[in-house]
């Protein structure tokens, strides 16, 4: 928490709870997502660090690699069970939930229609990241 990735806020949920952590993201400069603020729910299971931290978007985006639901689950390599390693650092999983926003992985998507909007038509991707960054993530803390 005293050293948080850049562009990141982190808090405990709650103070007697260690496990549960709420992040928040400012949507990275260059970025469409640019003028986001994005929360994020860290969940550390028990068995951490032999399993990987739950970690999901509290706000809604609209992504390639994050369910365009309430749900906000999130598809990241480093947190796929086949992958996750006991010295994985949660800094290194926050850097790279921060770099999705800035370089989006179309060839592992969970919404695989923007996945293609991302790859074939920029223009109107961008245009919807924009219009869900001044819907659901202008500045809600």
């Amino acid at each position: 928490m005293d050293s948080p990735p850049v562009g990141m806020t982190i808090s405990l949920s709650s103070d007697s709870d260690l496990s549960k952590w709420d992040v928040v993201l400012t949507g990275p400069p260059g970025s469409p997502y640019v003028g986001g603020v994005y929360n994020i729910a860290v969940t550390l299971p028990a068995e951490y660090p032999f399993k990987a931290p739950q970690v999901t978007f509290a706000t809604r985006i609209y992504h390639p690699n994050v369910t365009n639901d309430n749900l906000g689950n999130i598809c990241l390599g480093l947190l796929k069970p086949e992958n996750w390693k006991p010295a994985s650092r949660i800094r290194a999983v926050l850097d790279a939930v921060r770099q999705l926003l800035v370089e989006p992985n179309p060839e592992d998507p969970l919404e695989p229609r923007i996945a293609d909007e991302f790859k074939n038509n920029r223009p109107e991707f961008d245009k919807n990241v924009k219009s869900y960054v001044a819907r659901y993530a202008k500045g809600s803390k």
